[in-house]
């Protein structure tokens, strides 16, 4: 059955035993596809939008599932209708919701589906992986503080026995670094103007 037949026989039972919910309002698609025409900002804008109505999808078809349960856990001849009538609206929101997942660009890490595979938290998969940025933070903030360390040596040593070269260099670096504060500045590479140059000593 096409769509145009779908809308028609609203309400009525369909060929294939499901019935097509009575309602005079545009399909979840139809719905979905005139919110995403009105938006008109940028691409993460855009991508935030489609993530919530996938979400919102997600949600929805929860309910039905739960509405669902309870209708075959309580089965009798009377529950056929909204048995039926619950697996068309499953059917319809299924489909939604594949249709709005095109357009999501979402890769979820092989971890996290094995946890979830596995009964587990997912959010054990973000624990981790936090831990392990804190810890290659660490060893990178060492390395940085060892180089800096030695740069400050080497310069005292520097200053000591070419004192002349020591200053003739801290000028040189202080006209780059005003010269690269200022190119930022004019550029506006930071959304809100400052910038950060620290002097060499």
């Amino acid at each position: 059955m096409d769509s145009s037949q779908h809308n028609s026989a609203a309400g009525s039972i369909g060929g294939n035993g499901i019935i097509n919910p009575k309602s005079n309002d545009a399909s979840p698609a139809d719905l979905a596809a005139n919110a995403a025409a009105s938006i008109a900002g940028s691409p993460a804008e855009e991508s935030k939008h489609n993530l919530n109505q996938v979400i919102n999808s997600i949600d929805k078809t929860l309910g039905i599932l739960h509405q669902l349960n309870l209708t075959v856990s309580s089965y009798n001849v009377s529950s056929q209708l909204p048995l039926l009538q619950r697996m068309n609206n499953l059917v319809l929101e299924l489909d939604n919701m594949a249709k709005l997942g095109e357009k999501c660009n979402i890769q979820v890490p092989m971890e996290v589906l094995n946890l979830i595979d596995d009964g587990k938290n997912p959010d054990e998969f973000t624990r981790d992986v936090l831990n392990s940025c804190i810890a290659k933070n660490q060893i990178t903030k060492g390395k940085t503080d060892a180089f800096k360390g030695l740069r400050g040596h080497l310069l005292e040593d520097l200053e000591q026995a070419f004192p002349e070269e020591v200053e003739a260099y801290r000028e040189i670096r202080a006209a780059s670094a005003a010269e690269a504060k200022r190119l930022a500045q004019a550029q506006s590479l930071l959304p809100n103007g400052d910038v950060k140059v620290k002097p060499d000593v």
